[in-house]
């Protein structure tokens, strides 16, 4: 998986951890969240612009693949790309990586149905859909 911009990156807070000192499992899904807004702002997007343009990009699944823990206090790189991309449907995915060795600590995808403001499906269209269709087509490209 090549991702489609930067990488996103943090450092694991103490209140991500449990008691053994490493990161609590469900954090993997927020850190992709973070991997997500980040990769769509470089692709010249916004979350915001989105909904207030009347499109919630809705989690319909999401799959988390863990390999290694990550630790208090490591810096973690969130790679993204987007994966598949419909005028009713967003699939990303994404490696996290250790910043310090650059070790694969989990590897994941998220399926995202395009809805309205009351969860009705609805077809992303426009800049927003050339854009996150391009995106798939770079990747296309890669492999």
């Amino acid at each position: 998986m090549e991702p489609c911009g930067q990488p996103a990156r943090l450092t694991v807070r103490y209140a991500e951890t449990d008691q053994m000192g490493v990161a609590y499992y469900a954090n993997y899904l927020v850190w992709m969240e973070v991997g997500r807004v980040e990769l769509l702002k470089q692709l010249g997007l916004r979350y915001r612009d989105l909904e207030r343009e009347g499109y919630l990009l809705a989690v319909a699944e999401a799959h988390c693949r863990y390999r290694q823990p990550a630790r208090y206090d490591e810096e973690v790189e969130i790679e993204t790309r987007v994966s598949r991309a419909t005028a009713r449907l967003v699939q990303f995915e994404y490696r996290i990586r250790r910043a310090g060795d650059g070790a694969i600590l989990a590897t994941g995808y998220t399926k995202h149905v395009i809805c309205d403001r009351e969860l009705r499906p609805k077809r992303l269209e426009g800049k927003y859909a050339r854009v996150l269709v391009e995106a798939t087509e770079e990747e296309a490209g890669r492999l």
